[in-house]
């Protein structure tokens, strides 16, 4: 089962005429993808291209655009991956497979509304706080600094993130920044928090320091107690005292 860390991307390159046993070549290998239990599969049509043939397919000319490229692309495990190159192998006998290493960073599946509510779980322990202190109105090439650290925590798996908006306050350069009826500050504070373990809180530091122009960051010692509710039905403990 496809998971979140090292794979492979496949990408196969064919013509859209091509046929394997009187279907249509990216039918079929569509078909066999879904049939071998790929996680995902894309096929998209070409607007023009050209091969080894070196002959250009294009729309533009009638009897050429039957041979409009197909790029069929999934990726997967490494040992899927290989269980599955000998028969697209096989079927592919006028095109090109290509295989890269790649990094899955998210998998999101749709939640089931048919799965019962499990209890919830709590969690105990020492952990880090820590908070950002920085503009509104910094950025982050594009963005707004905050929302690019916010999504930056969320792909480093960080357990959660908030953003406080202020209504008034100064920082390292004395200036005054506050919101009332008949001033609208362009600057407002901003703080961001976040609580997870040690090693989570060190690194996302590291990052966000990166990304800090003018800002404070602070880290401090805190208890921790989370209530998560379960996804799986709780272990339950044998003779042994082991969980099953």
């Amino acid at each position: 089962m496809l998971t979140k860390g090292p794979a492979k991307k496949v990408t196969i390159f064919i013509n859209e005429d091509t046929q394997h046993h009187l279907t249509a070549l990216h039918d079929s290998l569509m078909t066999f993808l879904m049939h071998k239990g790929i996680s995902g599969a894309t096929a998209t049509r070409a607007f023009s291209g050209f091969g080894s043939h070196h002959m250009l397919h294009t729309p533009k000319v009638e009897v050429l655009a039957q041979h409009l490229p197909i790029r069929i692309e999934f990726v997967e495990t490494s040992d899927k991956v290989d269980e599955l190159l000998p028969t697209l192998y096989e079927m592919v006998t006028d095109g090109l497979i290509e295989v890269q290493d790649t990094t899955v960073v998210k998998l999101a599946r749709p939640s089931s509304h048919t799965e019962p509510k499990m209890p919830h779980e709590r969690k105990e322990g020492p952990a880090k706080l820590l908070r950002v202190f920085l503009g509104e109105a910094d950025r982050w090439h594009d963005e707004a600094l905050y929302e690019a650290i916010v999504k930056k925590l969320r792909m480093m798996d960080v357990a959660g993130a908030t953003v406080y908006r202020g209504i008034l306050g100064y920082g390292a350069k004395g200036h005054e920044h506050k919101k009332s009826f008949l001033h609208v500050s362009r600057d407002l504070p901003v703080m961001i928090s976040v609580v997870d373990t040690p090693e989570k809180i060190r690194a996302a530091a590291e990052v966000i320091e990166g990304m800090l122009e003018d800002g404070l960051i602070v880290i401090s010692d805190v208890d921790m107690v989370r209530l998560t509710r379960s996804s799986k039905a709780a272990e339950v403990p044998d003779a042994t005292g082991s969980n099953r």
